[in-house]
């Protein structure tokens, strides 16, 4: 199963974002989308597991602030910000967020934590990127940045 993985796209998808998804069986969305139209257009690509940024509107109500799921046999948590990451749900493997807009990819205490970077404003000097992973059999078999 080839999963897209995305966050901090403030407002505006972009073609190479579109592009770079396409093809994807599922798309995480860590937060920031800031307008509905947003996940509705990732929405054309395949189906979508989104949680709410802090630039995200309360009143607009959709996603939640964070999702535990299973995709691939691989347990997810995903939030936002990663100061809220706390303990994350027991057996999960793959702890996914955003907010950071800095690309990370770091295990601690056997949990791979993954944050895409930014669709639109990457921070730290790195590029505007998205992550693809495959997940099968309950592993992680292949993952890489994808700068856009």
């Amino acid at each position: 199963m080839l999963i897209g993985i995305c966050s901090d796209i403030h407002g505006l998808l972009s073609t190479e974002a579109y592009q770079a998804l396409s093809g994807c069986d599922y798309i995480l969305c860590a937060g920031d989308v800031e307008r509905p139209v947003v996940l509705m257009e990732l929405e054309t690509i395949a189906p979508v597991i989104a949680v709410r940024g802090n630039c995200d509107a309360l009143e607009l109500g959709g996603p939640k602030l964070n999702e535990s799921f299973n995709l691939g046999g691989v347990q997810f948590f995903m939030t936002h910000r990663p100061e809220d990451i706390h303990t994350p749900p027991e057996g999960t493997q793959v702890v996914v967020h955003g907010h950071t807009h800095i690309p990370r990819d770091e295990m601690i205490n056997g949990i791979r934590y993954l944050n895409p970077g930014s669709t639109r404003k990457p921070r730290g000097g790195s590029s505007k990127s998205i992550i693809k992973l495959t997940a099968e059999n309950g592993q992680i078999t292949n993952l890489k940045f994808v700068e856009l």
